[in-house]
């Protein structure tokens, strides 16, 4: 059992960091402006620095490369107390291009970096049934998967290089919202011309057109269940970071800008299924 820096106990981060607690790790922890989960037993430090001082290992859960930056490279940042050593795992999704700068100034300190961001939103996370999409040295890798393996189930080193975990979480993110904005775009057609959407998607479930996507959102989009399991802002910010990195890379991301447009129009607190409210005002009808 060893001591685990955690930061970002969030909505994600809480019950992952529970998962390693029930597991035996002993957590520390800072806070910003939120008290410490229900349920969660940990040592709470003032600063990132003191709780990279006290941990050989230290996650990061964060809603955006910014917050990454500050909790990372401020003056009392986790760079500032690193051990010799000690291993940063960064399982938030942020910039690619920022998590090589990351990477380096963690060796730069003496310490070894992993991108790990997940997928499975707020069910995944409490059910440790995430998937895990790491980038970074095999060895840092094979360090850390004795906890990701507490977190998730589908853990993959997709590449030897910082940022490409953050590659495969953004090209995730695209396919989801490419698969919500189907589904929504085919209920909302199905029902304007009269037919029921709820018989419509039962139908399509047993067929080619069958996804997770039109089983869970779908359901949610008939019933007007738009709680965020994951909200729609951070998927809009997800698809900004594709975006940027497409554009870095000479290429072009249509049918991402286009969901990413839609999703402008929506709510940010909202779950990332309520997309259907947007193709719901173009059509001028509305599926419930």
């Amino acid at each position: 059992m060893m001591k685990i820096g955690f930061i970002g106990l969030g909505a994600m981060g809480a019950p992952m960091a529970r998962h390693l607690a029930t597991a035996g790790h002993e957590i520390v922890t800072t806070l910003n402006r939120s008290a410490l989960p229900e349920g969660l037993a940990a040592t709470v430090l003032a600063t990132p620095a003191e709780v990279a001082s006290a941990a050989g290992v230290v996650v990061l859960m964060l809603p955006d490369t910014p917050d990454v930056e500050r909790v990372l490279l401020r003056a009392e940042g986790v760079v500032a107390g690193l051990r010799p050593g000690a291993l940063v795992i960064d399982m938030s999704t942020i910039c690619p291009i920022e998590t090589a700068r990351f990477a380096a100034a963690v060796r730069a300190a003496g310490g070894s970096y992993l991108d790990a961001p997940v997928s499975g939103g707020e069910v995944g996370a409490q059910n440790a049934t995430l998937s895990i999409m790491a980038g970074g040295a095999e060895a840092d890798f094979n360090r850390a998967l004795p906890l990701l393996q507490l977190m998730g189930k589908n853990i993959t080193l997709v590449g030897r290089a910082n940022g490409t975990g953050q590659i495969c979480k953004l090209a995730n993110q695209i396919i989801v919202a490419l698969n919500i904005e189907a589904v929504a775009e085919a209920l909302v057609f199905a029902s304007r011309a009269g037919c029921d959407p709820a018989r419509v998607r039962a139908a399509l479930m047993g067929g080619f057109a069958a996804s997770r996507v039109l089983e869970v959102h779908g359901e949610r989009m008939i019933n007007r269940s738009f709680a965020p399991g994951f909200r729609m802002g951070l998927h809009q910010k997800d698809l900004a970071l594709a975006l940027d990195s497409a554009r870095s890379l000479g290429m072009a991301l249509p049918n991402t800008a286009a969901a990413q447009q839609l999703m402008n129009v929506c709510a940010a607190d909202a779950d990332h299924s309520a997309l259907v409210q947007a193709l719901e005002q173009m059509a001028n009808h509305a599926l419930g």
